[in-house]
């Protein structure tokens, strides 16, 4: 995966067993690696969580509920911004000249890829005509599943049982908060399904395009914007209203920054995902979901359950094992949670039960 580097296994003359697990585990992630990621993700959590805010302030009946018609806005700034940063400073753009000669090869990818970005932005937009910001994150918890899942079958993520037992874990803690919903809408939980689909499967494929086709974020962005908004008008004209000529007039000195906002968001997703990985953007997901609903709750009173909140922290402690297979996958507890589930064999157990023997004689 780019970006994230090859564990090592070698050890250098003279350490022990205990060392050289270490150095395996030290040399695995290296530390300009991780504090990148910690930058773009907390980034990522800044610009998102303040866009979801606006977006909820602005999808009030009104003022602006028209989920297709601000998505479309969003895409149009987003493309104005690309073209327009391509002709002042191409050198951003440091993958186009390998676009050359396989424009119909990137239309094959960019196609899906644009029809699934449009779903899940429109489809986010709607949900917030029938349900609060916190029910809405809890949902996003299933996310890391999904993500995981999608990756399987499209075989850039490796399934084993110690992951597919986190994910559980995981999706359980999902269950319990979307289930205590004092007032739950169908209508709002199926919309809200089709967004996280589609922003799941949107970041799947955008991972593989980067990955095979080696764009940078810019470019990415560059290409996918046209097709997302062409999509987005052909289904902006099918929902049209007039309403929505008047109260784009009354409303744009708010919409114009809320889409410049939208393309900052684009530009730092694409970049994560290039950067980084999917699986890392939708962890860093669930952390400002994290943040998002304790300030539904303690900024603008929005009613969560005890239910709720306990079954968020269980996600946030599944969430938290997860990150830790990915950073240190020879640790200790990883390789215990391993063997509980019998993922590794007999010979490997005594091999584990022996460098934890020599760790704890070095204590």
């Amino acid at each position: 995966m780019p970006g994230q580097p090859v564990l090592t296994t070698g050890a250098k003359p003279g350490q022990t067993g205990t060392a050289q697990e270490d150095a395996s585990d030290s040399a695995g992630v290296p530390a300009s690696y991780i504090f990148k990621c910690i930058g773009l993700c907390s980034l990522y959590i800044l610009i998102s969580a303040i866009l979801i805010e606006y977006n909820k302030y602005l999808m009030h009946k009104d003022r602006f509920p028209f989920a297709m018609a601000l998505t479309t806005c969003h895409m149009s700034m987003t493309l104005f911004w690309s073209y327009l940063l391509y002709w002042i400073a191409p050198s951003l753009y440091s993958a186009m000249p390998r676009t050359e000669g396989r424009r119909p090869e990137l239309l094959r990818w960019f196609v899906p890829l644009g029809c699934l970005f449009a779903l899940g932005l429109a489809c986010s937009n709607k949900a917030y005509l029938y349900c609060n910001v916190a029910f809405l994150q809890f949902m996003k918890e299933a996310n890391v599943a999904l993500v995981f899942g999608l990756g399987v079958f499209v075989g850039i993520q490796e399934c084993s049982r110690s992951k597919l037992f986190v994910l559980a874990w995981i999706l359980l803690g999902a269950f319990m908060a979307v289930h205590g919903q004092v007032e739950f809408v169908w209508v709002g939980f199926l919309v809200q399904a089709l967004s996280q689909l589609g922003e799941c499967g949107k970041t799947v494929l955008g991972e593989k395009i980067m990955q095979g086709l080696k764009l940078d974020p810019m470019t990415y962005t560059m290409f996918m914007s046209p097709i997302c908004l062409s999509i987005l008008i052909v289904m902006t004209g099918a929902t049209w209203e007039h309403e929505v000529f008047v109260r784009l007039k009354v409303w744009w000195p708010v919409l114009l920054p809320n889409a410049c906002l939208a393309f900052l968001l684009n530009v730092t997703v694409a970049v994560i995902i290039k950067e980084c990985s999917a699986i890392t953007f939708i962890l860093s997901g669930l952390v400002k979901d994290m943040v998002i609903v304790l300030a539904s709750v303690y900024l603008f009173n929005e009613t969560v359950v005890r239910q709720q909140l306990m079954g968020f922290a269980i996600c946030l402690a599944g969430i938290v094992l997860w990150s830790h297979m990915r950073v240190h996958p020879h640790s200790a507890l990883v390789r215990s949670v391993q063997i509980g589930l019998g993922e590794i064999r007999q010979s490997e157990k005594a091999e584990l039960s022996q460098l934890l023997e020599k760790k704890s004689q070095v204590v």
